[in-house]
């Protein structure tokens, strides 16, 4: 099938080899890989999916997969936004605050560029500012860039950033970020009726207040928590009002992404052009010399009329973002793939809005015991449909989420956790009319005529009949696109990534993944489950670019007769 190519349709307009061409590579891009997908898509060059070309003038310095949350904060700091210390602004933590000032006059990325060509190294200095804090993630640069934004949010203090940022744009990176449906990724696609966990400020991007936004659009702020459709709608609104528009393509479907390999004889002809850091592999049986080169990514783009345009784009780094909701959890057990056995609360909220529910004498059965579940349970329990709840733990492990929530912040999800203690299943007693939950109970399978068979930790079996069931245990990401399936960039090579047993390995300053170079991930992906902390990823990929940047200009400029490469 032909596909259109970013390297062939450009290669006639530029020369990527300087700061000026790179901004006109992604506006002629641009013009190509557009909004409007009629006539400019029906007019680009074509080449078949067979060819790969064989050199990469024209690569994007990174694409980023994933439009959510953390896609969107990359491409601020990467469209040349800097974050400084704010004049007036004193950190409650003083020893991070002595730090800070030892560079005031620099932004936080320009840092990092600066003490390179000093000490050598790309991240001795987020490493000193990280130094002896602590947060709610395991990855230093996102507990130290949200004590920047939230100090002390953690302890119940409202403090304001001590940050102001900037746009220069001499330090924009070419780049695009490509996502299945709008901005704000899976926040579109969450169930509208209920509450956030986080509170709104902490949802918030850099360099737009959400409280200031919801002012403006004249929302209900009285709550610190909002409702997922109010994220979605700031997260759209704020990839307009920053400028990024150009950055972003929606629609847009991954199919593949793959390294390309190149003979060393053809690496030595145009070494000027590529980063710094290429990778050498020996054949196994010591023939010719390959070396591992830039990204391909292959998709498609879904246009209006449904019909797809299949795409080739090249890129130095790609930068995974895609979060973790695109696969749910599941049982695996017999009869899961029942059309009444459902796994979303999208398509849960579907029935009871249909009215499929309306009326039925069996009640819902709900499997899981996070949050997701407990929102099953708020949202059939207000729907006047009655609820068996089933899950795996013991209603006193400390380990559920509910142990872990103040209960004057969030009311209605320990309203669920004391129906979970108070209202469950004994072997003498029978189901309660509106809510019975089976504690430490798995499900075997799911029968045709609408029945399930539980068992107890002590073996005992149990079949009850239900109306539709919902298992919500949870969702996986899907790096189906990547080679195993991404399986061997986590922690644990050659297992399923996911957010707490197996994140992606990254290196915790540059985040990028310590298996496969030039590949970063941020986000979930890397555990970063909040909005908080995710935009830490953002900072250290946006740095560790910057730097290899200035390697590169500086490298380029010595040889072609600069000097010795040192401004």
């Amino acid at each position: 099938m032909p596909v259109w190519c970013c390297r062939c349709s450009l290669a006639g307009h530029f020369s990527y080899r300087n700061p000026e061409a790179e901004g006109q590579l992604l506006n002629s891009f641009t013009q190509y890989f557009g909004d409007s997908l009629g006539r400019k898509i029906k007019r680009m060059p074509l080449i078949e999916e067979t060819v790969v070309p064989g050199d990469s003038l024209l690569t994007l310095p990174i694409v980023v997969i994933g439009n959510g949350p953390s896609g969107i904060c990359l491409s601020y700091l990467l469209s040349g936004y800097r974050p400084y210390l704010s004049p007036e602004a004193i950190h409650p933590n003083p020893v991070l605050h002595t730090k800070l000032e030892e560079a005031r006059h620099l932004s936080i990325v320009d840092q990092s560029v600066s003490f390179l060509f000093v000490l050598q190294h790309e991240a001795i200095d987020l490493e000193y500012l990280s130094e002896g804090l602590e947060g709610r993630s395991s990855n230093p640069v996102a507990v130290l860039f949200d004590t920047l934004l939230h100090p002390d949010a953690d302890f119940g203090y409202d403090y304001p950033p001590v940050l102001h940022w900037k746009l220069e744009q001499h330090n924009y990176i070419p780049h695009i970020v490509l996502g299945k449906g709008p901005p704000g990724g899976a926040w579109h696609s969450m169930e509208g009726s209920m509450l956030t966990i986080s509170f709104g400020d902490w949802m918030e991007l850099p360099g737009l207040s959400f409280k200031e936004w919801a002012a403006n659009k004249r929302r209900n702020t009285k709550s610190d928590r909002v409702m997922p459709e109010e994220i979605a709608c700031y997260y759209k609104h704020y990839v307009k009002v920053m400028g990024l528009q150009k950055n972003f393509r929606d629609n847009v479907y991954i199919t593949s992404v793959s390294r390309l390999y190149r003979g060393k004889d053809d690496e030595d002809r145009t070494q000027l052009n590529e980063n710094i850091s290429t990778q050498h592999l020996e054949m196994e049986d010591g023939q010719k010399s390959l070396i591992k080169r830039n990204w391909e990514v292959r998709g498609y783009q879904r246009a209006t009329d449904g019909s797809h345009v299949p795409f080739c784009l090249f890129a130095e780094n790609v930068a995974l973002a895609t979060g973790t909701f695109d696969s749910p959890g599941r049982l695996q057990v017999e009869g899961e793939d029942f059309p009444f056995v459902l796994h979303s609360m999208s398509d849960f909220g579907a029935a009871i809005s249909k009215g499929k529910l309306r009326g039925k004498p069996d009640p819902v059965l709900i499997v899981g015991a996070g949050l997701t579940a407990a929102d099953a349970v708020l949202c059939a329990y207000n729907n006047n449909i009655p609820v068996i709840h089933v899950f795996r733990r013991r209603v006193t492990d400390t380990s559920l989420i509910f142990k872990q929530l103040p209960k004057k912040l969030y009311p209605e999800y320990h309203k669920v956790y004391h129906m979970m203690c108070t209202q469950s299943h004994t072997v003498d007693s029978n189901l309660h009319s509106a809510y019975t939950s089976f504690p430490e109970h798995s499900v075997l399978s799911f029968k045709p005529e609408m029945k399930c068979v539980l068992q107890s930790a002590c073996g005992l079996k149990k079949i009850l009949k239900f109306s539709v069931a919902l298992v919500l245990i949870g969702s996986h990401p899907n790096l189906f696109f990547l080679k195993d399936q991404g399986h061997s960039i986590g922690h644990h090579s050659n297992q399923p990534i996911t957010c707490k047993g197996n994140p992606i390995e990254i290196d915790p300053y540059t985040y990028e993944c310590t298996k496969e170079a030039n590949l970063f991930a941020l986000g979930p992906l890397v555990g970063d489950n909040f909005v908080r902390f995710l935009k830490g990823g953002a900072l250290g990929i946006a740095r560790c670019l910057a730097i290899r940047q200035k390697k590169k200009h500086e490298l380029i400029e010595s040889r072609d007769g600069g000097g010795d490469g040192v401004p």
